[in-house]
């Protein structure tokens, strides 16, 4: 968010808090992008605030940890003094969680193929309306062949994104009989390593898919410990994974810092994982 709309977020953060009695005269920023985390003090709450065009995806993502608690998932959990909803004001939707001190250093591999199986297991467990991944693919798709979205692409670059989203989505799309519930986004910034043990974050990108998708997300090293994966899937759900990346850096409206950095990263990124599972 751009500094106006960060300053309004954090204000409708503490706002919201304090309406619901707790105390917070204090927001110190952990994450700046599309959307804010912000730690309230003293109360040490988290608060996740998003433009209210996002409301949905804040109410699926409150949805989802509320039924993932009940199974005793490995995911971050709603602050429990409070009632969990997403609470709407001054054009933010806000959602407040419970706050996390982060402890020792990376997961180490192991650690994250074992976190990451318990969660897809109780992903098994709750019954829950997502989209598929190739759902998520098509709105990709959509950024990337209008260029009134992502007038500043380029063309060659343009094509090999488009090439890229169709392809891979089709090829992904046709074993869905062994898809399941994924957390969509499992990567090391959606990781916490906490007292608790490792916690999945941001949880609106739950998805349904192959768990291969969600491996793509890690370290190379974490799918050699996950049971039964298929390496060559993994490959090629990486790549896609680097072109949906790429495709919102070429937003128009895209508020990602370091955007020029990340817009030719993710480029040569996805270069790299076609080239790596023959698709170069």
């Amino acid at each position: 968010m751009e500094s106006s709309q960060l300053r309004r977020a954090v204000e409708a953060g503490r706002a919201a808090a304090s309406k619901l009695g707790l105390q917070a005269d204090d927001a110190i920023v952990i994450h700046n992008s599309d959307r804010v985390a912000l730690r309230l003090l003293p109360c040490d709450v988290l608060a996740r605030v998003a433009p209210s065009g996002h409301l949905a995806d804040s109410r699926f993502e409150v949805e989802v940890a509320r039924r993932l608690a009940d199974v005793d998932a490995p995911v971050a959990e709603l602050e429990p003094r409070v009632e969990p909803r997403v609470h709407v004001r001054d054009a933010f939707a806000i959602s407040l969680w419970t706050y996390y001190e982060q402890v020792g250093s990376e997961v180490a591999p192991a650690d994250y193929a074992d976190v990451l199986m318990r969660h897809h297991a109780a992903l098994r467990l709750i019954d829950l309306d997502a989209p598929h991944v190739t759902d998520r693919v098509a709105v990709a798709l959509r950024v990337v062949n209008d260029r009134d979205q992502s007038p500043e692409l380029p063309d060659s670059d343009r094509e090999l994104l488009s090439d890229t989203l169709s392809g891979l989505s089709t090829a992904i799309g046709i074993g869905e009989v062994g898809d399941q519930l994924l957390h969509g986004e499992p990567h090391p910034g959606n990781l916490l390593n906490t007292r608790r043990g490792p916690l999945f974050v941001d949880l609106a990108t739950c998805c349904r898919g192959p768990v291969e998708f969600d491996l793509a997300h890690g370290p190379e090293d974490v799918a050699k410990h996950y049971a039964g994966a298929d390496q060559d899937l993994i490959h090629r759900c990486r790549a896609l994974n680097w072109a949906m990346f790429s495709s919102w850096r070429w937003r128009r409206d895209d508020h990602m810092p370091d955007r020029g950095h990340w817009r030719v990263a993710g480029l040569n990124q996805v270069r790299t994982a076609l080239d790596r599972c023959g698709m170069g």
